[in-house]
């Protein structure tokens, strides 16, 4: 299986990225029964769209992990849902800065991304990193670029799954910040390595209530079941997750559901 996995530039003022740090890490790591290749994308309106298709097609990917960082979040966010706008809050590294303008004009109002996201973020927290659903990528560059992977994935790379991931920013980040969150490097690449082999080894979603700060629990399901079991690291024993059920539809092979309903004039 080919994955490709995505960070982000430096943006903002700030001198390095959570997610482009933690994506380089992982460069020269070879996961069993996966090729793994890395890029980093810009964070520039403008260019951005161009830099995830070349991207993909490089890398002839099966699978798209983006990693972006979020200054806000406390955990490791795995993202269910990109929508077809770009309301910027502050420039991008181009000096660019859109108001309520489409990511593709004349897409659907949004896409569901096809990766297991609640598997996801239930093997991350069984692996000791804080993660959670999320159902909102904000509306900027993040967010407009699993838009625009869901969108190639549902126009011209069919069968390519697609996920996205926000991480915190590291501690000598917000060190200049006192009482924003962090998250160490080193946690951070784990949740990410952990994400690249949910993913490798998930055929179908979690059919289980919301993945987050409350008890994951079964949901009412017509699925199989599936298994996923986390890797040991550093010589301990992490927990597993055993038999959930898998959710009813399933993904694998289909591109991202388009969501059309509500959709504005611009989208």
């Amino acid at each position: 299986m080919r994955i490709l996995l995505a960070g982000f530039e430096p943006f903002g003022g700030e001198a390095v990225n959570a997610s482009r740090e933690a994506v380089r890490a992982l460069a020269d790591w070879r996961p069993e029964g996966v090729a793994l290749s890395i890029a980093a994308l810009p964070v520039s309106a403008a260019r951005l769209e161009g830099a995830v298709h070349a991207a993909i097609a490089e890398h002839r990917a099966d699978a798209v992990l983006l990693v972006g960082q979020a200054r806000s979040r406390a955990e490791m966010s795995v993202e269910r849902v990109a929508i077809n706008v770009i309301d910027a809050g502050i420039p991008d590294n181009d000096g660019a800065q859109p108001i309520d303008v489409p990511v593709v004009p004349g897409g659907p109002a949004a896409y569901l991304a096809s990766a297991p996201v609640k598997a996801i973020a239930a093997a991350a927290r069984a692996g000791g990193v804080p993660a959670s659903v999320s159902n909102t990528a904000g509306t900027f560059l993040c967010n407009a670029a699993l838009y625009l992977a869901c969108h190639l994935a549902a126009t011209e790379f069919s069968g390519l799954r697609v996920g996205f991931i926000h991480v915190p920013r590291l501690p000598e980040q917000v060190a200049r910040h006192p009482g924003t969150p962090s998250m160490a490097l080193a946690t951070i690449i784990a949740g990410l390595q952990i994400a690249v082999e949910a993913l490798r080894d998930t055929r179908c979603d979690l059919a289980v209530g919301r993945v987050g700060s409350t008890e994951t629990r079964p949901a009412t399901h017509t699925g199989g079941c599936m298994s996923l079991t986390v890797p040991v690291r550093d010589g301990r024993r992490r927990p597993t997750i055993h038999d959930f059920p898998c959710a009813a539809e399933d993904v694998d092979g289909r591109p991202p559901p388009a969501i059309t309903m509500f959709q504005r004039g611009h989208a």
